[in-house]
Formats: C-alpha cells, sequence, structure tokens
C-alpha cells in the first residue's frame, strides 16, 4: 500500500502528490512532522526504534513522528502522529522548521512539541522501550552512535531556540 505525500520545493511549497517510497528514492523534498514528549517535570520522552523497523532500526530517539500526508498541516500531522504512536490526544505546539539532509533522504522537518501529563500507550510497530530523561541524559544519549542521526541536528536547533526561554543544565 503506497504512501501518498505532497512533494515539496526547497521554499516548502507543494509542487506535486507522490508515493513516498519514490520521494525517498528518488531524493525528492517532503514534509515530515516530529513531536517532542515532556512531562509535568520538564524530562524528555526517549525512545528506542523495534529491531525490525524499516528505518534506524534500534536506534534511539527524542522526537516521535513522521510523514504529512497530503494536504495535512505539520500541526495536523503532529497531532496525528502523536495519537497513533503515543494513544495521546493533544494539540502540539509548533517550534521551528528546517530542511533536514536527512540519513534516507532530504525533507522539512517541522518540530513541535507538547506536555503530557497522562500515561502514554507506545504502538509496539514504532517504539520498543520508552523512559523519561532529564536534559544532562538526554544530552549524552544523543552524542552515542545509537542515535538516530537526523534527531541530533533537530536537538541541537530545538537547543538553540530554547536557550533563551530554559536555562539548560
Amino acid at each position: 500500500m503506497s504512501e501518498l505525500v505532497d512533494r515539496v520545493d526547497e521554499h516548502d511549497q507543494v509542487v506535486g502528490v507522490v508515493d513516498r517510497a519514490e520521494a525517498i528514492r528518488q531524493g525528492w523534498l517532503h514534509r515530515i512532522a516530529t513531536i517532542v514528549c515532556r512531562d509535568g517535570d520538564g524530562r524528555f520522552l526517549v525512545h528506542r526504534r523495534p529491531d525490525d523497523s524499516p528505518r534506524f532500526a534500534g536506534q534511539y530517539n527524542w522526537m516521535l513522528g513522521g510523514a504529512a500526508d497530503v494536504g495535512e498541516s505539520y500541526e495536523e500531522a503532529a497531532a496525528r502522529e502523536l495519537s497513533e504512536e503515543l494513544g495521546v490526544h493533544a494539540r502540539p505546539r509548533f517550534v521551528l522548521k528546517f530542511l533536514c539532509v536527512g540519513a534516507i533522504s532530504p525533507y522539512w522537518l517541522g518540530l513541535h512539541e507538547v506536555v503530557i501529563t497522562t500515561p502514554v500507550q507506545p504502538c509496539a510497530q514504532e517504539v520498543a522501550w520508552h523512559d523519561w530523561l532529564a536534559e544532562p541524559e538526554l544530552e549524552a544519549l544523543v552524542r552515542q552512535r545509537e542515535f538516530v542521526p537526523d534527531a541530533r541536528e533537530a536537538f541541537a536547533r530545538y537547543r538553540d531556540v530554547n536557550r533563551a526561554d530554559q536555562p539548560w543544565s
């Protein structure tokens, strides 16, 4: 079953509708919505991808997310992915967007965040393990080889955006 996505240009303007697998093979830009989850104590949700995952198998990430569907905004896609991957129904807050070179292919990454105060129910196809980590623990994990490569750049950009608003340890 194919997954259709908006193909976009270097300005994030829609230029057509394509199959996501084809977009990846051809290196065509498309949109990815991600969510950073924090708890009431400010800790970050970190997870490990399943060992049989087609992308980044067994690697750690601090974001959840996926491709935006055709005609779907970053915010709509983030809320949908949050529901699908954690069973949480909330409206994530948009933080930043950037053109990511990507380990698999290039794409526009829209990063959102949400504070979760209820139990999560991770989807086993997306999340093999999860835990809530304080910022120093997350920062140490980001430097490890087993961390999803694209998430490193997103982490650095997130910290830059939030540095003025929040003191980092």
